[in-house]
C-alpha cells in the first residue's frame, strides 16, 4: 500500500504563515559550506517540486535571514522578495499545474536559532561547532525548505567543514574528500523526511562504530554485529560513560523490531554534543544528546529508548499536521514503559499508574488530539499519551495490540497520519466498540479511569 500524503490545500494550523500547500517538494539537494568561526554558512539549494492542481505563479519557501545571491526556477532567474523569514517567489514563467520543476537558491550568512515560544530553533553555533534541533519550525534556520511536517521529501547534504571537524547528518555517509585543510562529507537520506527531522552536528568527535565488534573503543566490541548498522559520535573524554549508558542501545533495537516491525531507515546515528542540552532531540535515523545525559550510570536509559522509538513513531510515520503530535510522543513515552518493563524495571503497568497519579494532580484542560500550540509540548501530552496507548492496549489484549502496532507501522510506512486515521485502523482488531475509550482519551480533558487489562 502507498504511503498517505496529507490533502495538498492544508495548511498546519499551529503554524499557518509556514509552508506553502500549492507544491510539494520530493527531493533536496544541499551544497554548503561551513566555517565555524565565524560561524558563516553559504552554499546552494537545489529543491525538485511538484505544482498542485493548479498554476503556480508564484510560491514561498521558508528562509531565515540569509543573503540570496541568486535564485532560479527551472533554470532562470526569478523574481523574489525575502522578508520575515519567508520567501517568495515569481517565476519568469508560470509552473503548469501537476507539473514538475526545480528551484535553485544561493545564499550566505551566519545561521542563528529561530525565534519560538519554546526558546531558539534550529542552526545552533556551539562552542566548538553547531548542531541543529528543529522541532517544530527551526529548520528554515539554515535550509530553504517547504516546512510543513507532511512535505517529506529524500535528501542528499554536502557539507565542506575545516578537517579536524566530523560532520553527522542523518542518513548513509557517501563520500568524505579532504582538500588541503577542507574536508567535504556528503550524505543521503534516501526515506522521505519532513524538513524538521532533518539535522546536522559539528564538531571533534570520536567515532565509535557500534556495528563492529573488533572496534578498539567500540562499547559493544564482544558482541556481535548488529542487525542495524549503529555509530555514535561523541567527546573522546566521555567514552567510558557512554559505554555504561547507551550499552544496551542495540538489545532496544532489537526488542523494538520485535515490537514495531523491522527498522525503518539503513542506519541509525547517536550524537553526544559537546554541550548540555535541556532535552535530546530526534531527527531521522539520529538522535542528539547532551553531555548532560552521559553518567555511566544509565540515568538517561529512557531517553535512549524514547528517541529510538520516534525512528517508528514520528519519522517513518509521520503527523500530518502538529494537532496530532500526540501520536508522536503517546508512542515513544510508551515505548519507553514497554523497555523498562522488558529489562526488568518498572512494568508498562506500572508506569502507566505512576503517569495516571501525576496527571489527576495536576490541571485537566488539555486535549490530547489538538491540544493547541501552547500545550503541543506539554510534558502531560506525553504522559497522558501514553495512558492513551496503554488503554488501547488494555481493550485489545496483547496479541492484538501489537499486530495492529506492527501492521500501522507496515501500512502507514515513509506516510502521514493523522489522529483518526490511527484511531480507524485500531477499531479493526476488535469486535468491540473504541469509541468510548478514543473520546475520553484523545477527546476529551477530563482524566479517565487508569486502564486496566481485560
Amino acid at each position: 500500500m502507498r504511503p498517505k500524503q496529507a490533502p495538498a490545500h492544508e495548511a498546519d494550523p499551529y503554524f499557518p504563515t509556514h509552508g506553502d500547500a500549492r507544491y510539494r517538494v520530493h527531493r533536496y539537494e544541499l551544497a554548503l559550506d561551513y566555517r565555524p568561526v565565524p560561524n558563516r554558512l553559504g552554499g546552494t539549494a537545489r529543491l525538485s517540486a511538484l505544482a498542485g492542481s493548479e498554476p503556480l505563479r508564484e510560491f514561498a519557501l521558508d528562509l531565515a535571514d540569509f543573503k540570496i545571491g541568486r535564485l532560479l526556477v527551472d533554470g532562470r532567474a526569478a523574481h523574489y522578495t525575502h522578508r520575515a523569514g519567508k520567501l517568495r517567489v515569481r517565476p519568469a514563467k508560470a509552473v503548469a499545474a501537476d507539473a514538475a520543476f526545480t528551484v535553485e537558491v544561493h545564499y550566505t550568512g551566519n545561521p542563528k536559532p529561530v525565534r519560538s515560544q519554546w526558546g531558539g530553533l534550529g542552526w545552533e553555533e556551539l562552542t566548538d561547532g553547531a548542531l541543529v534541533a528543529s522541532q517544530p519550525i527551526g529548520a528554515p534556520s539554515w535550509y530553504p525548505c517547504n516546512d510543513r511536517p507532511a512535505d517529506k521529501a529524500s535528501y542528499q547534504i554536502s557539507i565542506t567543514t575545516p578537517s579536524p571537524y566530523t560532520v553527522i547528518v542523518g542518513g548513509k555517509l557517501l563520500t568524505r574528500t579532504t582538500r588541503a585543510s577542507s574536508t567535504t562529507w556528503v550524505y543521503e537520506q534516501a526515506a522521505p523526511t519532513s524538513s524538521y527531522l532533518v539535522t546536522v552536528s559539528i564538531g571533534q568527535y570520536e567515532t565509535v562504530r557500534l556495528t563492529d565488534p573488533a572496534s578498539a573503543s567500540g562499547p559493544t566490541r564482544s558482541t556481535p554485529l548488529l542487525s542495524v548498522p549503529q555509530a555514535a559520535y561523541l567527546p573522546a573524554r566521555l567514552l567510558p560513560q557512554f559505554t555504561a549508558d547507551f550499552g544496551r542501545q542495540d538489545a532496544m533495537m532489537r526488542y523494538f523490531e520485535e515490537l514495531f516491525g523491522p527498522y525503518p531507515f539503513d542506519e541509525y546515528a547517536v550524537v553526544v554534543a559537546d554541550e548540555e542540552l535541556d532535552v535530546p532531540v530526534e531527527a531521522q535515523g539520529m538522535a542528539t544528546f547532551g553531555t548532560n545525559h552521559v553518567d555511566g550510570e544509565g540515568t538517561s536509559e529512557r531517553l535512549v529508548a524514547h528517541e529510538l522509538a520516534h525512528q517508528w513513531f514520528g519519522n517513518s510515520v509521520s503527523i500530518a499536521d502538529w494537532r496530532h503530535i500526540w501520536l508522536n510522543e503517546g508512542f515513544a513515552k510508551y515505548a519507553e514503559w514497554l523497555w523498562s518493563d522488558h529489562a526488568g524495571g518498572r512494568t508498562a503497568a506500572g508506569h502507566a499508574a505512576a503517569a495516571h497519579a501525576l496527571l489527576a494532580g495536576l490541571p485537566q484542560d488539555l486535549r490530547l488530539a489538538d491540544p493547541g500550540k501552547k500545550l503541543m509540548f506539554d510534558d502531560r501530552l506525553y504522559q497522558r499519551g501514553g495512558l492513551a496507548v496503554h488503554a488501547v492496549r488494555c481493550a485489545l489484549g496483547d496479541k492484538d495490540f501489537f499486530r495492529m502496532l506492527r501492521d500501522w507501522i507496515a501500512i502507514h510506512r515513509h506516510g502521514v497520519v493523522t489522529s483518526s486515521d490511527f484511531t480507524a485502523h485500531a477499531q479493526h482488531y476488535t469486535a468491540g466498540s473504541l469509541d468510548g475509550i478514543f473520546d475520553a482519551w484523545l477527546r476529551r480533558t477530563a482524566l479517565p479511569p487508569l486502564p486496566v487489562n481485560r
